[in-house]
């Protein structure tokens, strides 16, 4: 394609996105619907445009069409991040009471990570008093074959998602990735020791829409068994339990009332 085509559909694309996130951002608590006349009126665009706009935005799930009437709202796709970024708002200033708590009482450090575009990210750390530290850097993108992203690819949602991600890996690594989050889906936690000898427990946290967080112990071996029965698991997942109920979420195989 000659470049000045290029440019040209370049130049689309980004208008498309600005005429899109326009629109959205017309949506408000006094704007809860919108009607075709309304935001060519506010946008300043012609009612054709509008409405091929509206009607992409309803097959992309980013809008949908009130029941009969000619107005459209927010779509699912707009409540679910909506939602999902909420829930991440919440269970950073949530979270960190749970960290301490635990980094004092098994002494090790504590690691939340939140999702990514294609993994988990550190998002936060609460190193342990011990003379020796294993920690992980805030902003760290964690490996799918780390146990914080098995975990997460144990409980997303949307397991076409993960299935595409573990897709993507080699063989034999894919396989053994697959039946690792088979088996923490069962366990409701993970553990996995890696050549250096530093031991990660992880477990997951869930908010009302699904895992918002995993929340993981490292240490060396000698500082943390591997064992998902020992003292320091247990805490583990019973401090994830905890923020889960707090988040109004609901642990896997109970009632939410635990």
């Amino acid at each position: 394609m000659p470049e000045d085509q290029v440019d040209t559909a370049r130049e689309q694309d980004i208008q498309a996105v600005s005429r899109t996130a326009q629109i959205l951002g017309l949506f408000g608590p006094e704007t809860p619907e919108l009607s075709v006349a309304e935001t060519t009126r506010r946008l300043g665009l012609n009612r054709t445009t509008v409405h091929r706009y509206f009607s992409s935005m309803v097959s992309s799930g980013l809008l949908e069409r009130v029941e009969d009437s000619a107005l459209v709202r927010p779509g699912r796709s707009i409540l679910q991040l909506g939602s999902f970024v909420l829930g991440q708002q919440r269970i950073i200033q949530m979270a960190p009471a749970y960290l301490r708590e635990l980094a004092l009482d098994i002494k090790v450090s504590i690691v939340l990570s939140l999702w990514g575009a294609s993994g988990p990210v550190v998002s936060l750390v609460e190193e342990a008093d011990h003379p020796t530290l294993v920690t992980v850097r805030v902003g760290s993108q964690l490996a799918l074959n780390s146990s914080q992203a098995k975990v997460f690819l144990a409980f997303l949602p949307d397991q076409f998602h993960a299935d595409r991600l573990t897709g993507s890996l080699p063989e034999p690594q894919r396989t053994e990735i697959r039946r690792r989050v088979e088996t923490i889906r069962q366990a409701g936690m993970s553990s996995d020791v890696n050549h250096r000898g530093i031991c990660v427990l992880a477990a997951p946290v869930f908010a009302a829409a699904g895992i918002c967080a995993t929340i993981a112990a490292v240490g060396t071996e000698r500082m943390l068994p591997a064992s998902l029965d020992s003292r320091e698991a247990v805490a583990l997942k019973a401090a994830c339990k905890r923020l889960t109920k707090e988040m109004g979420g609901t642990w896997p195989g109970t009632t939410g009332e635990e």
